[in-house]
């Protein structure tokens, strides 16, 4: 058996795409367990009128966070096999086959990677996709952390490593992906680049800069990626005042030497840019390269004040070791 699930807050005007998705799967779940986390718009009424073409359960549990309704939902579930993925999404048509099929193939098989593509609609979206989404060509599947937008494993292997962490509420299924690693060690996740799914990237300064900060802060709270962080202070709040500084007293010739870290800055968002389809004509394609150099700076400044943030609720509280299985 296979079950898909799914956690929902609110979700009202875009949930019809991750339903109406479902229903057009070429391999259709033996049992969809969603669960809403207190909705106030009509969310749980849209779910419950797919009922009837679905073998799917809803369950209401006001106030809980991503881990804990990912949890419950696995928990209800009778499946062996779980697939997970999130609401406001679109899966391509077959995608549950895909994700699932080395699992159901190879009882060796214990988490399968999916990958997932941004449905862009703006030069920012664009541009934002070029800056902070990798394309496929650059996934190593030995070390591809999935997003649980699109993954599936074993709902033993989910129980091994304690499931979703839910004391954690920004970057929960990253711990899990760390936690499954251990687990499965020395055999790698399977990456499946078909299994895809579509999702509308954020759309306003404001979104991008909220989701970067939270992404930071829980990189602090799980004490994540030390190295990059202080790379980042130490290229923002040392090396840049550095070389302005020189520039400024000595020559403004030295200001040139900025412009290396900014080609190895740079290079990558460009790149991608030039893979994805372009929106809005001539002057689109114009505003997404202006854009890009200020996307990556919004990012950062937002992971360099969200990091410290978290590491001072880790102080506070000290949550587990998530590094101990």
């Amino acid at each position: 058996m296979i079950a898909l699930i799914a956690t929902v807050l609110n979700e009202g005007e875009s949930l019809h795409r991750l339903m109406t998705s479902i229903i057009s799967q070429t391999r259709q779940p033996d049992e969809v367990v969603i669960v809403d986390g207190g909705s106030q718009d009509n969310t749980v009424a849209l779910l419950q009128s797919y009922a009837d073409r679905l073998l799917l359960r809803v369950i209401v549990l006001p106030g809980c966070n991503i881990s804990q309704g990912r949890n419950r939902a696995i928990q209800e579930a009778q499946a062996e096999i779980i697939a997970v993925t999130d609401a406001g999404v679109e899966l391509a048509a077959d995608w549950l086959e895909q994700i699932t099929g080395p699992l159901v193939t190879d009882r060796q098989v214990m988490v399968v990677s999916g990958f997932f593509h941004p449905q862009y609609t703006t030069p920012f979206e664009r541009a934002m996709s070029a800056t902070v989404l990798p394309l496929v060509d650059e996934v190593n599947p030995d070390t591809f952390l999935p997003s649980s937008r699109s993954i599936a494993f074993r709902k033993a292997a989910w129980e091994a490593v304690g499931g979703y962490p839910e004391w954690f509420d920004y970057c929960e299924d990253l711990i899990l992906d760390l936690r499954l690693k251990q687990w499965c060690e020395p055999q790698p996740f399977t990456f499946e680049p078909g299994a895809l799914v579509y999702f509308r990237p954020r759309g306003s300064w404001t979104a991008f800069y909220k989701q970067y900060y939270r992404y930071a802060r829980g990189d602090g709270k799980a004490d994540l990626w030390r190295k990059r962080h202080a790379a980042r202070y130490l290229t923002y709040l040392v090396a840049i005042p550095i070389i302005v500084g020189l520039g400024w007293w000595l020559h403004p010739l030295l200001w040139l030497l900025l412009l290396p870290g900014a080609f190895v800055y740079l290079r990558q968002p460009y790149r991608r840019l030039g893979q994805l389809a372009p929106v809005g004509g001539v002057w689109g394609r114009i505003k997404a390269i202006i854009l890009i150099p200020f996307i990556r700076a919004v990012g950062d400044v937002a992971k360099m004040l969200g990091y410290p943030v978290g590491w001072v609720w880790r102080l506070r509280h000290h949550p587990p070791d998530w590094k101990r299985l």
